[in-house]
């Protein structure tokens, strides 16, 4: 197995490939989870059946040997291909990444990536494995959710105010540390990535539906400074609030 660093046991050894063949499988099971392994190169080595299919290709050979600038349009390539060679060259993981991935056919999804050194016996890095796990919207009765629902309601009509999480918690009747664990519990996300997820999905509507400026939609989606929205924009979709709405105009994902 790959422990938490991305250490295989196995790796080096004669048929050590078996415990990729082996996750491989088991993800190509989980249609809700994107697994993929990559060389030093960041070119895919494994990949789970669900990220053929997102990325509008019809085989896993269609993706082996190839890196994320050969599959993804300009900068979305080039944003995936940062993150790889940022785990590869510091052979340090990247985790709990919240990302809104815009795949090739165009439809775009929320989930949970993370990213992983694979290190040899000698500590030299060799490539990455990683996953990304779809977010799925709580039904309300889900256990827990009940509990939630004056705060999550509250952020979803207020996202353009400052919004504490002390304040939040009180609405939920409990402290910072049990709101936190809950909402960890019922929606996979912080308090914090869950307002972050409410105020891009509003970004990123205004960004396809209206035509204010990019400084009129930072305000109004609760951020106050537009190099920050552009920041936090970017880390979460891979795009500028400009290059999302020109590529959402011109209909190129």
């Amino acid at each position: 197995m790959i422990n938490e660093t991305g250490k295989d046991p196995a790796a080096g050894h004669s048929g050590g490939s078996w415990v990729v063949a082996a996750m491989e499988a088991l993800f190509d099971r989980t249609p809700d989870i994107v697994f993929f392994v990559k060389d030093l190169q960041a070119r895919y080595v494994a990949v789970s059946r669900t990220l053929v299919e997102r990325c509008g290709l019809s085989n896993k050979a269609d993706l082996l040997g190839r890196t994320v600038l050969d599959i993804f349009p300009p900068p979305l390539g080039q944003s995936y291909h940062g993150q790889d060679v940022e785990v590869i060259e510091s052979g340090s993981p990247l985790t709990d990444l919240l990302e809104l991935h815009l795949y090739v056919h165009g439809e775009p999804g929320w989930c949970i990536t993370n990213k992983v050194p694979l290190v040899r016996d000698d500590g030299s890095v060799n490539g990455l494995v990683g996953v990304s796990k779809d977010l799925h919207v709580p039904a309300s009765e889900a256990k827990g959710y009940r509990e939630l629902a004056d705060a999550t309601q509250h952020i979803k009509a207020h996202y353009g105010e400052p919004l504490r999480i002390e304040e939040l918690a009180k609405m939920s009747s409990m402290s910072v540390y049990q709101f936190e664990r809950r909402m960890k519990k019922v929606f996979q996300l912080t308090a914090g990535q869950f307002i972050t997820k409410v105020r891009i999905d509003a970004a990123c509507e205004r960004l396809r539906t209206a035509d204010g400026s990019i400084v009129d939609i930072a305000l109004h989606c609760g951020f106050y400074d537009q190099s920050a929205f552009a920041r936090q924009f970017k880390a979460t979709t891979g795009l500028t609030p400009s290059e999302y709405r020109r590529t959402q105009t011109k209909g190129e994902l």
